[in-house]
């Protein structure tokens, strides 16, 4: 069971490597356009994954790279990894960005070792869609398909009172569509 996981992550590592060459500018960029503009403008810091990984048959798992900036300086970087099981089958990529409220929130994310539950959710934003779910606990994530919205709603505009933190996705590609965050372990190194 082992083995066929690392064979797994293995495998779709390599398939993802020329995506991870995406600029993390043009990530910024990307979700700006999508509605979260206010977020990178206003949040204490944030997190940016250009592109993250993920894909599974039965066991899946997700991968991806990115910064972390404070005041719109970087102040470091991060690895996410997650594993999850269940009825699954496909790949995708998709960016994502962490805005952290405050720097309390910034502070549990960084304090090394950081890992979002299971009930961890994020808004679901494409171009040319509505995002149509909170960024707190409790649901899933979707988009709807209405071509004249691609701003986030006011009543989404809300930090987790939790976390202190708000979770954006966009997806870049593939067969499978999840925005749920639940088992995303993260490593935050200082530069």
């Amino acid at each position: 069971m082992r083995t066929l996981l690392v064979s797994l992550l293995a495998v779709f590592a390599l398939a993802a490597q020329p995506v991870l060459a995406d600029d993390i500018s043009t990530a910024i960029d990307n979700f700006r356009e999508a509605g979260a503009g206010d977020f990178i403008d206003d949040s204490y810091g944030y997190a940016v994954f250009p592109s993250i990984g993920k894909g599974g048959i039965g066991i899946g798992g997700a991968h991806g790279k990115g910064e972390v900036y404070v005041g719109g300086k970087r102040v470091g970087q991060t690895k996410m990894n997650q594993i999850t099981y269940g009825l699954q089958l496909g790949g995708q990529v998709y960016s994502q960005m962490i805005f952290f409220r405050d720097k309390r929130a910034f502070e549990d994310f960084s304090s090394g070792n950081f890992e979002f539950g299971a009930q961890a959710t994020a808004v679901a934003l494409t171009a040319g869609a509505q995002a149509s779910t909170s960024t707190g606990g409790g649901g899933n994530a979707s988009a709807g398909t209405d071509a004249d919205s691609s701003t986030v709603s006011s009543s989404e505009r809300q930090y987790d009172g939790r976390s202190g933190m708000a979770i954006f996705t966009i997806t870049k590609g593939g067969l499978m569509y999840e925005a749920t965050l639940g088992g995303q372990k993260f490593k935050y190194e200082p530069t």
